[in-house]
């Protein structure tokens, strides 16, 4: 690469370079996962996520497309695995305030907003008719729920085996199996047909003690808000449609044309009661203080981000310095100790029974600390977390002391200007921000963001129509082209395609 890059005529402060998979480098990235673990922002917890048998590992939302992997098209499937989570939940606020400071790309700063997702809602509590559960519903949208007609639950949902009735088991069970088979992005996608079961049980509206069927449906999401949607077809698209293919009942309590489409936008509510005449925030809030009043509902603000998966069950990748005792504890590796280095193994695939291929690592593996027998944690971080800090590392990039001199630190961040792929909005771009927020909590860092300017480069597309990429085969070597044209007849033919 050192190489290729050099004929190309880039001229990069070489004694600068830093490669996230050295050692050297990853001691500090698994310094800063001591510090997330020690502030709790780093917990071990058993998470339903997407798994790729053939490749061994979890997959982030993103990475599974169609129910199969991203890179090499294997199926996937989901399953409670434990996992070491990362809480960013907890910047979720600090993240969507600081996108008003900075000179990004419009499009980019709305996908990250909207992807942490804050919205101020309502809990409704819904009982279950002829039994003591109820379900709790969130929603932006109280001032609809007189015209709620049925209540979804996630596939997940815990309930759904509680409550679905014998002679809807079995198509309940068989479409909770094929639900496994999608992942959130596909479940959620707004131009896919809604689809969902009978439950065989009924709900009582808090509001009005009409009686509602519950569903099951994929379109809800178990890790989003309660995992359950009070259903109004006239005002919510996604019920609407859902409503037509199951011919459930549509009670307008909006004034609007619902007549070809759900209305969603303002007015006069009608068919509500103590709320008519009212418009939609007036009504939001009469209608929660009246659930408030039934003990029945009261306010709450969610968000769609959710915590970070960050185990990945593959050799290469950081190992996560954690040490399981057979007591039951769970402890660090101790600062001095690190960098904890990967382990030399003969071979990098994962076992057949779906461990990690470091629990090969017998000698690695096992430990004793204080006289008690413990085992390293074999899962490993995922490849954002060395991409999370690396722009900071080039201040500073062979001190071993500490991540960077904060003189230095303080003197050349925030980064001025950063040119990346707008693919990387609510990846590496928020993970980056996430971990220079807590950085600068902890004090490493005087700012409080990462990259002051961001600027996307756009695309390169192959031959096939598709984004140029490895993973994809289309690419072509700029040293071919080198070799015939040389280095600057190809720097200028990419400057006029830009």
């Amino acid at each position: 690469f050192r190489v290729q890059l050099k004929r190309l005529g880039f001229s990069y402060d070489w004694d600068r370079e830093v490669k996230t998979s050295d050692s050297d480098y990853y001691k500090w990235t698994q310094w800063i996962f001591l510090k997330l673990q020690e502030k709790g922002l780093a917990y071990e917890d058993y998470r339903t996520v997407n798994y790729c048998p053939a490749l061994g590992t979890v997959l982030a939302n993103e990475e599974v497309v169609d129910g199969k992997s991203e890179r090499g098209g294997f199926p996937v499937e989901k399953r409670p695995m434990r996992q070491w989570v990362l809480k960013i939940t907890a910047y979720a606020d600090k993240l969507l305030e600081g996108l008003k400071e900075l000179d990004w790309p419009q499009s980019t700063l709305t996908m990250q907003k909207n992807w942490i997702g804050k919205s101020k809602g309502t809990v409704c509590q819904f009982d279950v008719k002829d039994s003591e559960r109820q379900i709790e519903v969130f929603t932006t949208r109280a001032d609809t729920l007189f015209g709620c007609t049925y209540v979804v639950l996630a596939p997940e949902h815990p309930l759904v085996k509680e409550l679905v009735s014998e002679e809807q088991r079995e198509a309940v069970e068989a479409y909770q199996k094929a639900c496994q088979a999608k992942s959130d992005m596909e479940r959620t996608d707004t131009t896919k047909e809604k689809t969902g079961v009978f439950l065989g049980a009924y709900a009582i509206n808090p509001i009005n003690s009409k009686v509602v069927p519950i569903f099951v449906g994929d379109y809800v999401l178990g890790s989003y808000g309660t995992g359950a949607v009070m259903a109004v077809p006239t005002h919510d698209q996604r019920d609407y449609e859902f409503a037509k293919k199951h011919g459930l009942e549509m009670i307008q309590v909006i004034e609007g044309d619902c007549s070809a489409s759900a209305y969603e936008g303002d007015g006069v509510h009608i068919n509500s009661d103590f709320a008519n005449g009212l418009h939609n925030e007036d009504a939001k809030k009469a209608i929660t203080e009246r659930l408030i009043e039934l003990k029945h509902g009261h306010y709450q603000v969610n968000y769609k981000l959710r915590d970070w998966l960050f185990s990945r069950q593959r050799y290469w990748g950081e190992p996560i310095p954690m040490i399981h005792l057979d007591d039951g504890r769970v402890v660090p590796v101790k600062e001095e100790e690190l960098p904890l280095r990967l382990p030399e193994l003969d071979d990098y695939q994962p076992t057949g029974d779906g461990k990690p291929p470091l629990s090969k690592a017998k000698d690695w593996l096992n430990v004793t600390i204080d006289g008690v027998h413990g085992e390293r944690e074999t899962n490993t971080m995922p490849q954002w977390a060395g991409s999370s800090w690396y722009y900071a590392r080039y201040i500073d990039p062979h001190n071993s002391n500490c991540i960077g001199d904060k003189k230095l630190l303080d003197h050349w961040l925030p980064v001025d200007v950063y040119v990346g792929g707008a693919e990387h909005a609510v990846l590496h771009l928020l993970y980056a921000r996430f971990w220079h927020k807590f950085l600068h909590d902890e004090g490493i860092f005087s700012s409080t963001e990462p990259f002051k300017k961001l600027y996307h480069q756009g695309l390169v597309l192959g031959s096939d129509g598709q984004k140029m990429s490895k993973s994809l085969g289309n690419t072509v070597s700029p040293d071919d082209v080198i070799n015939e044209y040389g280095a600057d007849s190809l720097r200028l033919y990419e400057m006029f395609k830009g």
